[in-house]
């Protein structure tokens, strides 16, 4: 599989996942749709969905767009309930439900944000077994998951810095008890790092940082130096292979 970056941050998420020219899937649906048409040459052949993890509008504001285009979304009841969207494209998935997608075999599970329903999913390509699991905007993963190859994880803000940012008032506390109760901090990936098996984990893809309270270098590093995994930013434009093999 390849993973391209196409948004990452307060502002637009959005990725794409392409295991071949022919199959393909969206995550989130929050950047301007004009912008992911220029950004994929006006391609969207072998697109067969778009995962949406919650209703908030930087995640979901262009999925319709995808749906006028022939394109299945999908998403929890709570979601498209929140928002009202409905017709033939909207696909309501379950928690913990499996489903597939062409060979995308994909296990939704539920996340803590301040959203009804909102989901992060595991994805696996069957013909050759990578996997690769996305979650953002959570506080808190209460599963545990063997044998991920990528993750695609939110690491929104550190702590240390935004108390920083409330002290000299470059953010409210009313913003700051918000992080605290809807996103992923350093600390709280750290944990979750360290509560799994990542013997099979080749990358550590951090994504959707705030603009005021993370520090790249310190994450990647933090990151890096309790798992000795390659850990990578997700920035706009980022093209990565997510293969197996070679190593």
């Amino acid at each position: 599989m390849k993973l391209k970056v196409l948004g990452s941050s307060s502002s637009g998420n959005c990725y794409l996942i392409e295991a071949s020219k022919q199959e393909r899937l969206i995550l989130d649906a929050g950047i301007n749709f004009k912008d992911v048409q220029k950004k994929l040459n006006f391609n969207f052949n072998g697109i067969q969905g778009v995962l949406i993890t919650h209703e908030h509008m930087d995640h979901l504001k262009y999925a319709p767009n995808f749906a006028l285009n022939g394109i299945d979304v999908y998403a929890s009841k709570g979601t498209f309930e929140k928002l009202k969207l409905k017709g033939h494209r909207f696909k309501e998935i379950k928690a913990l439900r499996q489903f597939s997608i062409g060979n995308f075999i994909i296990l939704p599970f539920d996340t803590q944000h301040d959203a009804k329903e909102p989901l992060g999913y595991l994805i696996k390509y069957k013909p050759t077994g990578e996997k690769l699991l996305y979650a953002t905007d959570t506080y808190y993963i209460k599963y545990r998951f063997n044998k991920i190859n990528y993750l695609l994880l939110e690491c929104n803000y550190n702590s240390n810095i935004a108390k920083e940012n409330v002290k000299n008032g470059i953010i409210n506390r009313t913003r700051y008890t918000r992080l605290l109760e809807s996103h992923f901090s350093l600390e709280n990936l750290l944990k979750f790092l360290q509560a799994n098996d990542l013997t099979y984990t080749k990358n550590i893809i951090l994504c959707h940082l705030s603009n005021d309270n993370s520090n790249q270098e310190i994450m990647i590093n933090k990151v890096y130096e309790q798992t000795g995994i390659a850990t990578t930013i997700a920035r706009p434009g980022l093209d990565m292979e997510l293969k197996l093999y070679p190593f």
